[in-house]
């Protein structure tokens, strides 16, 4: 006789991605949530394509004081970010509106959108450091870019491959697990207090994707477009974290190649000086 099957024998399952029972939200108020992300996501790409378009794509800050940069950054982030973490930012305002009613309830959820973004405006410091540092080597040294971008796409296969990014990419699946433990936080500032707890591991997770757009360029929108599908599809798909290994196995290799290929690394490479006359 073959032996039953317990359920405690059964190997256990990745959380869903949706939370326990695949829903956080009744199917009416999903619908109005998607809503109200389609409309805040949509005008953030309208913003980010049209000021890709005029800026082009070119090494470094692109001559951008900091102040603009970080402007441009969040509203980038906002478009490439707000789909993926919608389930549990949806969920939370749910709780929220539960909570607490009128300017309390607008005050409540600004907090939490204001430490989500908090988070991601410290990286873009780094990221705007990182640029003008890069930027600076390819003016001086314009071989440079071939090894830069190796590096980063080496950097970025490797990040996706390791044991950090498995565990904020298992953070930002499991909304119910977040929500439980959220649950437990106190005044003062408890939502400024989740949406910075929530958009840390959100970096986390996503901080290899954005390794890319050094050599890729910052405001590359067939990039940011790629990166944004991989990340609300490693975030919300059954089988997210296996393309997020592949997407680092293809990393690596663009690692190797990119020391061969100048055209892998446009956000590397000095634009060709205008000619008069022509």
């Amino acid at each position: 006789m073959r032996p039953l099957r317990t359920s405690a024998s059964r190997p256990a399952r990745p959380p869903a991605p949706t939370g326990a029972g695949g829903g956080l939200l009744p199917a009416r108020d999903l619908a109005v949530a998607w809503s109200l992300v389609v409309l805040i996501a949509v005008p953030a790409w309208v913003l980010t394509v049209g000021q890709a378009r005029d800026m082009g794509v070119e090494p470094g800050t692109m001559g951008m004081a900091l102040p603009l940069f970080l402007v441009l950054w969040v509203t980038m982030m906002a478009a490439m970010m707000l789909p993926s973490m919608a389930p549990v930012a949806l969920t939370w305002a749910r709780g929220i509106q539960r909570r607490s009613s009128g300017w309390r309830r607008t005050a409540r959820t600004v907090e939490f959108a204001g430490g989500y973004l908090l988070v991601w405006t410290a990286f873009g410091l780094l990221v705007y450091s990182a640029l003008a540092v890069t930027g600076d080597l390819v003016s001086d040294h314009p071989t440079a870019g071939r090894w830069i971008g190796a590096a980063a796409f080496l950097l970025a296969g490797l990040y996706q491959l390791g044991p950090l990014k498995n565990v904020c990419l298992r953070h930002c699946r499991d909304p119910m697990g977040q929500l439980v433990h959220y649950a437990g936080f106190r005044q003062p500032a408890r939502d400024l207090r989740v949406g910075v707890h929530h958009g840390a591991y959100c970096v986390g997770c996503c901080a290899g994707l954005m390794v890319v757009l050094v050599p890729l360029g910052v405001m590359n929108v067939a990039a940011m477009a790629g990166l944004a599908v991989v990340i609300f599809v490693e975030k919300l798909w059954a089988r997210g974290p296996l393309l997020s290994r592949v997407v680092g196995v293809v990393f690596l290799v663009l690692a190797v190649l990119a020391l061969f290929h100048d055209g892998l690394l446009p956000g590397l490479q000095e634009p060709a000086p205008a000619m008069d006359g022509m």
